[in-house]
């Protein structure tokens, strides 16, 4: 049924007359007089009385009614629903991220963009690997991941943002007199606290790892976890500055030599994003630009 038919019916019952109905939607007498013949043809059965002069609602029109306003009252809701999405004054985005850039950056991304717009809402897809973040998009679970970017072909879109420095960190007596910045050979010598399962942080660390020594102690996923055993003494790990500076107070924290830093950005998929998912990327942006500035 077309949602003109639906406004004509209820314009008439409001007005009383086909004329003064007519008057108001700016259309025609035939012109409403053949709309309602069609409604009623659709919904078959009579629908007015026009004996009278006016148009007098039948029982089936008194329940027509009730209908009819329900109808367009729906979409009333509906399109002022739609309006507050796109104008962001509801709404939301789902971001996918795994433990590499569960804080630094996603923290101060989601504060920057709460601060721009506090009517809309961030829910967090916390994945295990750096590929759960593509799945993720592939299969529509979010709309926006934070990721490593690569430099091969890539079957979604990447939106570089920023680098991040990893850093070692580790207990003091660890360290004993080694200072920064630390040579990357050196840390082979080292017991490493990681997540050795992952293809991403060994590609990362290869230059690190010493497979028969065994530097690595413990292969752990967790993050906390991780930190949890850094700040005991069990072992040394490489993570972001960032995150060892507010995670590993205690911690001593030494650059690495060369430099380790990855490339990072967000990923979505190629379809267009909605409203709330592309204020998020233009906060994301606008904040490393303004980073970049100073």
């Amino acid at each position: 049924m077309d949602l003109y038919l639906v406004r004509y019916f209820v314009a008439i019952v409001d007005h009383g007359t086909v004329s003064k109905a007519a008057q108001v939607l700016y259309v025609s007498q035939p012109s409403l007089n053949q709309a309602i013949s069609t409604l009623e043809n659709r919904v078959g059965t009579v629908l007015f009385d026009r004996s009278g002069g006016r148009c007098e609602l039948t029982t089936a029109g008194c329940r027509f009614e009730i209908a009819a306003r329900r109808i367009l009252a729906d979409v009333e809701q509906a399109k002022s629903a739609v309006t507050e999405v796109r104008e962001l004054r509801a709404g939301g985005v789902d971001v996918a991220v795994n433990a590499d850039f569960r804080i630094d950056p996603l923290v101060p991304m989601i504060a920057r963009f709460r601060e721009r717009h506090p009517s809309l809402w961030v829910r967090i897809i916390d994945v295990t690997t750096p590929t759960g973040v593509h799945a993720a998009l592939r299969v529509g679970e979010a709309e926006i991941g934070v990721a490593e970017l690569s430099d091969g072909p890539q079957r979604f879109n990447e939106i570089p943002i920023d680098t991040q420095e990893l850093v070692l960190a580790a207990d003091p007596e660890i360290l004993g007199a080694q200072a920064g910045p630390l040579p990357r050979a050196r840390v082979r010598s080292l017991p490493l606290v990681i997540d050795h399962g992952d293809r991403t942080t060994k590609r990362l660390l290869a230059d690190m790892i010493d497979i028969d020594a065994r530097n690595v102690v413990v292969d752990c996923a967790h993050p906390p976890a991780i930190w949890a055993l850094v700040n005991r003494g069990v072992g040394a790990t490489v993570l972001p500055r960032e995150v060892a500076t507010q995670q590993l107070p205690g911690a001593r924290v030494l650059a690495l030599d060369p430099p380790l830093h990855r490339r990072w950005g967000l990923v979505t998929r190629p379809s267009a994003l909605s409203p709330a998912a592309a204020a998020f990327v233009a906060s994301a942006v606008d904040r490393a630009q303004r980073q970049a500035e100073r």
